[in-house]
């Protein structure tokens, strides 16, 4: 799967950025879509993926290092200011706040859910 990295447009708004990279759609589509440009919930993230056709594990899995993640998954990250979500994505991390990384955006707790795709 091709990702192409998107900056959240607000500071509230990774999720949406988030979203938006995993299925294609613009972040305003998304913020349109859920009715919000806040901070997104779980339950959120889940409809988005569902409705746009991808199949979500609901199983909530802690990490340590990048090499037992799954090929495409959502991450939850415990950042110094806040929670905040991210993009994981044939061994690239794709950040709606700090970028392209190679390994994990700071963070102290790391969790994720696997994002099935077709291919």
């Amino acid at each position: 799967m091709e990702i192409k990295h998107i900056f959240e447009p607000t500071p509230l708004q990774c999720g949406q950025a988030v979203l938006s990279m995993v299925t294609g759609k613009s972040v305003s589509q998304i913020v349109a879509l859920l009715e919000n440009e806040r901070e997104t919930t779980l339950k959120e993230m889940f409809f988005v993926l569902e409705k746009s056709g991808f199949e979500v594990s609901k199983e909530r899995k802690a990490v340590h290092k990048k090499e037992e993640l799954p090929r495409l998954c959502f991450l939850s990250l415990e950042t110094p200011k806040c929670w905040h979500w991210s993009l994981y994505c044939d061994g690239v991390f794709y950040d709606p706040e700090y970028g392209v990384l190679e390994d994990f955006p700071p963070s102290n707790r790391q969790y994720f859910w696997e994002i099935k795709t077709q291919d």
